[in-house]
């Protein structure tokens, strides 16, 4: 285990990487999930293992969650070579801080795959694929845009609708997650950024997981209290309608 010392010596932004790494994410799907460069995440992993003075960027992820109080799940220990496989394809190039400059309150995670109280927060699993072209989908796809199903969501939860909310999200997460524990959390987490102020899409992509892959669609949103936040909403399709498998606020 690492001193306290030298897991105080992590920044925000090392942790969150960290959190996603435990969780089943490569340096790529991390890139995708937080909307930076694969090069960026990659620079941050190896000043982690730096830090923390280890070999590999699964080990330093199991100590921080370990120090955390957390217990990982499914976590492989496939060193250095975690990290050096997704450095040939660099997704996009994007600033460290992400679309634009914001004004960072905790960030939550909700997930259809796998549930970690943490901080109170909700974790949120995508199996990263390594086919990159999307496989078929259903036959009929959902009458609902993808940016409309997302916003249709976020809307439900401004208003504190956490049971009309908790409606939209799939099957998966609802056999792991209460409607309890979302409403507990999003009271916790959602109520203290205020009233929106206004809510601008930014754009949505594809994200390569089994069996379709996802809908990564992103939001600028202003809140009252909270600032300036970029919102993430990912959706799966179950039959002909879009559902919710994860949001994260930050």
């Amino acid at each position: 285990m690492p001193t306290k010392t030298a897991l105080d010596a992590l920044t925000e932004k090392e942790k969150q990487t960290l959190r996603l790494i435990v969780r089943g994410h490569d340096a790529k799907s991390v890139a995708v999930t937080l909307g930076l460069s694969v090069h960026t995440i990659n620079e941050r992993l190896r000043d982690v293992r730096r830090k923390l003075a280890v070999s590999s960027s699964r080990e330093a992820a199991r100590m921080l969650f370990e120090a955390e109080g957390a217990t990982p799940e499914k976590l492989t220990d496939n060193r250095n070579g975690d990290d050096a496989a997704a450095t040939a394809i660099d997704v996009e190039t994007a600033p460290d801080d992400g679309a634009g400059p914001a004004v960072r309150s905790p960030r939550f995670w909700i997930g259809a795959l796998l549930m970690t109280l943490t901080f109170g927060l909700l974790a949120l699993t995508l199996t990263p694929a390594t086919v990159q072209t999307p496989p078929p989908p259903p036959a009929t796809a959902p009458a609902t845009p993808a940016p409309e199903a997302a916003r249709a969501f976020l809307e439900l939860v401004d208003q504190g609708r956490w049971s009309d909310s908790y409606r939209r999200f799939g099957v998966a997460f609802r056999k792991l997650n209460t409607e309890h524990v979302w409403a507990d959390v999003s009271e916790k987490v959602r109520t203290p950024l205020g009233p929106v102020v206004s809510r601008t899409l930014i754009g949505q992509e594809y994200v390569p997981a089994p069996p379709y892959g996802y809908r990564s669609v992103k939001f600028r949103t202003r809140y009252a209290k909270g600032g300036e936040q970029i919102e993430t909403v990912m959706l799966d399709q179950e039959a002909t309608e879009w559902k919710v498998v994860g949001i994260t606020v930050g």
